[in-house]
This record gives structure tokens, C-alpha cells and sequence, in this order.
């Protein structure tokens, strides 16, 4: 099975209430291929959107994605739907990440902080969403922000961009990653901060 990701398709984003996405899902479990193409179109932005900036390029990002959705059609027979298909696609998604960082033995620069972001100690996150679009960035601007999640760990980049890109709830980003929420919201605050802590420096060389 070979699905088209690319720039065409991932334009596209269709909104689907529960009642049309569980007829897709029941269509999907006897391996309807139309019933598939509708919840790819649905979802593959946003995967891709995710996955793109978990590994190193666009191309690799494409068959990562591809993986997602070959795995998903696979599998519709286990689904259970007690999380919503866009949680499910999510964990594959992540899964599909963290499996390649390992194969790969790529290292990651953890932030030097003293909460410890795998605990389950519960912090209090104001909801100061990183959104760069909201800001009339330049292009280096932009390019520290992107260098900010690429030097986060994966823990952290993973709940930034699920939460502040993607609108998370941090109950479904608990069921994707498998830690407690608490887990979750420490890691977002230390994110926060990590990315805070690269764009400070950033203006105070731009200032200089």
C-alpha cells in the first residue's frame, strides 16, 4: 500500500463528528480502502505536522507519516475506540518516532533544570501557548525557534507540539506517551522554558 503525502494531499484537512468517523472506523475494520483514504485525508496534516518535526528532514518525515497510516489500516482490528482515531494515530505516531531516535542512537540535549520532567510531581502550566505564527517573526527568528525544539529532548518536544500546536487536551497526551498527566504538565513547563531560554539568548545576541 503506498499512500500520497505530499504537499497536495496534506492541504487538505476535513473536520469529521464522532458519528462519521466510528461508520469510517467500523469501514475500515472490513478493510475498506474509500472509508481509509477519508480518515487519511481527515488526519494526515496534522500527523505529518507532528511527525516533521520529531525527525531530521521532510522526506523522512513523509515516510514516517506513510508508516503511521500503513500501520493504522493494519491494525484497525484491534482498535477498541476507547480513544478518539486522532489520539490512536498520535501514539503510533510517537511510537513510530521513538523507536527510529533509537534505532538511530541519536543523542538529545536534555535541559538543565532541577524538575526532572519523568516525574509525576503536578505543576501548575499558565496557558501561554508557544505559537511563533502569532508573532511577526523574521526568518532567523523563525530558525531559533525551530533550533529550540530541535535541541529540546523528545520527551519535551513531543507534549510542546502536541499541546501548543495540535490543541491536546494533557488527559489525551497522557494516553499518546503513557504517563500520568502530571508527567505531562511538567514536561510542558520545562519545555516552555527551554524554548523561552533559547529565544532569550537569541534577542540578547541580536541586541548586541
Amino acid at each position: 500500500m503506498e499512500l500520497c503525502i505530499g504537499a497536495g494531499r496534506l492541504a487538505s484537512r476535513e473536520h469529521l463528528d464522532h458519528a462519521s468517523e466510528a461508520a469510517l472506523v467500523d469501514r475500515c475494520r472490513r478493510q475498506d480502502m474509500e472509508a481509509f483514504g477519508k480518515l487519511v485525508d481527515a488526519y494526515q496534516n496534522r500527523v505529518f505536522g507532528f511527525v516533521k518535526r520529531m525527525v531530521p528532514n521532510s522526506e523522512e518525515a513523509s515516510d514516517v507519516t506513510q508508516d503511521v497510516f500503513i500501520r493504522a489500516f493494519q491494525s484497525f482490528g484491534r482498535f477498541d475506540a476507547r480513544s478518539s482515531v486522532r489520539t490512536w494515530l498520535f501514539r503510533i505516531a510517537y511510537n513510530l518516532c521513538v523507536d527510529r531516535a533509537r534505532k538511530a542512537d541519536r543523542s538529545v540535549t536534555e535541559v538543565g533544570m532541577s524538575t526532572s520532567p519523568d516525574n509525576d510531581e503536578q505543576i501548575d502550566v499558565a496557558d501561554n501557548r508557544w505559537q511563533p505564527e502569532m508573532i511577526a517573526m523574521d526568518t532567523e527568528l523563525r530558525e531559533a525557534v525551530e533550533e529550540g525544539i530541535r535541541t529540546m529532548s523528545e520527551k519535551l518536544r513531543t507534549v510542546l507540539l502536541l499541546h501548543d500546536r495540535e490543541d491536546t487536551p494533557y488527559e489525551e497526551i497522557a494516553s499518546i506517551v503513557g504517563v500520568p498527566v502530571g508527567t505531562v504538565k511538567s514536561r510542558l513547563f520545562l519545555a516552555r522554558a527551554h524554548l523561552q531560554n533559547v529565544l532569550r539568548n537569541y534577542l540578547q545576541a541580536e541586541a548586541h
